[in-house]
């Protein structure tokens, strides 16, 4: 797969930032930093983004080191949120939000270096510009708008 060292610990953190988020999705609806699988995701995910900043197939500032310093500047958010704002308030739905949107983020050069690299030798897509590529982003886009209108939806519930 052509990957440097620097390369296989990003992917390797960045699959058990990817697991945890799933974990806590299905548990309780959200990335929940009080949980030990949200503060997981956080971690790892601001590990992943920062070692992502060291990675370029192309050399140089990328569109993945634009999302990764978005990805961190959002779960940096999320955190003081949720370290500053405690309770059920209005901060909660920035903070699943920033979660929400900085897992999404995370998810497009996810899906890019998998369909372009797995299997290896034989990949599904061909390309970042294969239909495989961008209908599989667009499936992630739904997902990530309903699940946020489900967490707003929530949340709106547990402020009451």
């Amino acid at each position: 797969m052509g990957l440097s060292a620097l390369g296989i610990f990003h992917t390797a953190i960045g699959v058990i930032a990817i697991i945890s988020a799933t974990v806590s999705y299905v548990r309780f609806g959200k990335i929940d930093l009080s949980k030990s699988v949200g503060k997981i995701y956080f971690y790892f995910t601001l590990i992943t983004s920062l070692t992502a900043l060291g990675l370029s197939k192309h050399g140089g500032f990328n569109p993945g080191h634009a999302l990764s310093i978005i990805v961190i500047i959002s779960v940096a958010a999320a955190y003081f949120l949720f370290a500053k704002r405690t309770g059920n308030t209005r901060a909660r739905y920035w903070e699943n939000f920033f979660l929400s949107f900085s897992f999404f983020l995370s998810m497009i050069p996810t899906t890019n270096e998998t369909l372009t690299r797995i299997p290896v030798g034989h990949p599904f897509a061909s390309s970042p510009a294969d239909p495989l590529v961008a209908n599989s982003l667009l499936v992630i886009l739904i997902v990530f708008v309903i699940g946020s209108v489900y967490q707003f939806l929530q949340q709106r519930q547990l402020n009451k």
